[in-house]
């Protein structure tokens, strides 16, 4: 049987911590920052971890 392949564009959007928990950007942050709040940029800027539910699909991806 054959070597699954990585999901390079899933690969290069999640790092793993130290932990082994995976860490994402935020969604939102691309453009129109004219009509989106100070306080709502700034949480923006940080990121955030997978969620429980998607943990398992997320490491299928990128094979961890």
């Amino acid at each position: 049987m054959p070597k699954v392949k990585t999901n390079r564009g899933a690969a290069k959007r999640i790092k793993t911590t130290s932990s082994g928990k995976l860490k994402r950007k935020k969604a939102y942050a691309g453009h129109n920052f004219t009509s989106k709040s100070t306080k709502r940029k700034r949480g923006l800027r940080q990121a955030t971890l997978v969620s429980k539910g998607d943990e398992k699909r997320m490491r299928d991806l990128i094979g961890k």
